[in-house]
């Protein structure tokens, strides 16, 4: 079009197409520097959904394009600061879970387990109706205590958190099997002997006095004094008596540390079943063992482990009454102890209650046998157990290894 209009005139024609050419370098220039931020900016959030915080720009030399870069690159390395303390205590808090001594259970938002730490493993591994039956109604924000087998003691708490905007829940078991023991034997070791204390004081003097008055031949020639007389030696065989069934009561709080020693724990488990026998026949009850001919060596004081067997056995005596089996397997292998017995079993009931100072299912009971064997397999550093696994066969299992 220049040529035409200015054909006559060819410096014009010149200057025009210069100015063209001047006007299209121009137009690319910013065309250049008006794509380049769109570009920076398409990277960048390409980069940031790939979640690649380590993509940084260069500095183009131009004002308004390197001011931008600057933001970026800022904040691209906020970004990965940011994602680098996540991860950090990501691995901790994972770390902690791993290793905590409370089990940890977190559910996903179907309430199904999504992850376990291995102490909760472990806990459910001996207890697995545990979750089922006793998260029934339990409040989020609550805890119980619960005792399982008679013995150990779990705290659950049930709490929740937020992910991602969603509510799921956690949660936490807590042994607290010793602290329970240690104030159990607190309360009830300064219970008896202030009972001891004022039986002493009582039964004393009263048997003194009553032994003096039975000594006075004189007072009793009359012979209708005679039912009196009886009265009052009926009376000091009570006494006797009670003061037994005291010492009873403070050999629980008097029990000293296990003295240790190599014992053949083979010729003490037949030491026992010799001892028990006439007891368990006169119920016709049968007492078999099943040992091997060698000996079988564990440290363990003696008299202790001696007296705890004894209870066990009376006790799975008691539980059949009349015409039975107790049957005494060590399995050395497994390091194993157990007494079973074909008694009519233990209730649920009375599973929680086991072990518990004073608690006893017999109508006379005292409750101080199996509390007595507690306290001496706790002296050993023995791990037991006490429960029914099938109709006619209740089995108390110690586990030798402390």
């Amino acid at each position: 079009m220049s040529y035409f209009i200015f054909k006559e005139n060819k410096l014009i024609f010149l200057l025009t197409e210069v100015f063209i050419i001047i006007s299209i370098i121009i137009s690319l220039s910013l065309y250049k520097q008006l794509i380049a931020p769109l570009t920076y900016l398409r990277q960048g959030i390409s980069a940031i959904k790939d979640k690649d915080f380590n993509v940084k720009f260069l500095l183009t030399g131009k004002k308004e394009v390197d001011e931008l870069v600057d933001v970026y690159n800022r904040m691209i390395d906020e970004l990965r600061t940011e994602r680098t303390k996540q991860q950090e205590q990501h691995f901790f808090l994972e770390k902690l879970v791993q290793t905590s001594p409370t089990g940890i259970i977190i559910l996903d938002y179907d309430g199904q387990i999504k992850q376990i730490n291995p102490k909760a493993t472990e806990i459910l591994a001996d207890n697995p109706d545990l979750l089922e039956n006793q998260l029934q109604g339990m409040k989020t924000g609550s805890s119980k205590t619960l005792r399982t087998n008679g013995l150990h003691t779990y705290k659950i708490q049930k709490s929740r958190f937020i992910d991602r905007g969603f509510e799921r829940i956690f949660i936490m078991l807590e042994e607290v099997t010793a602290e329970i023991f240690a104030a159990e034997k607190g309360v009830y070791s300064k219970v008896i002997r202030m009972m001891a204390h004022e039986v002493n004081n009582t039964v004393g003097p009263v048997n003194s006095i009553i032994n003096t008055a039975l000594s006075q031949q004189h007072l009793w020639l009359d012979a209708g004094d005679l039912p009196l007389k009886n009265a009052m030696k009926v009376a000091i065989d009570r006494n006797q008596n009670l003061n037994v069934f005291m010492r009873n009561f403070a050999d629980l709080v008097k029990l000293p540390e296990a003295n240790r020693k190599k014992t053949d724990l083979i010729a003490l488990i037949r030491s026992v079943s010799e001892l028990m026998y006439y007891p368990a026949n006169e119920k016709n009850i049968a007492i078999t063992t099943e040992l091997h001919n060698a000996p079988y060596f564990i440290f363990a004081d003696v008299e202790q482990m001696e007296q705890a067997l004894i209870n066990i056995v009376k006790n799975a005596i008691e539980a059949i009454g009349d015409t039975g089996l107790i049957t005494i397997t060590l399995d050395q292998s497994q390091q194993t102890l157990t007494i079973s017995d074909t008694g009519k079993g233990i209730s649920q009931q009375d599973t929680e209650q086991l072990f518990s100072p004073f608690f006893s299912t017999k109508k006379d009971g005292q409750g101080i046998g199996l509390t007595l064997v507690r306290e001496i397999l706790l002296n050993h550093g023995f791990e037991f157990s006490l429960k029914t696994v099938k109709p006619n066969d209740t089995q108390f299992e110690i586990k030798l290894m402390p």
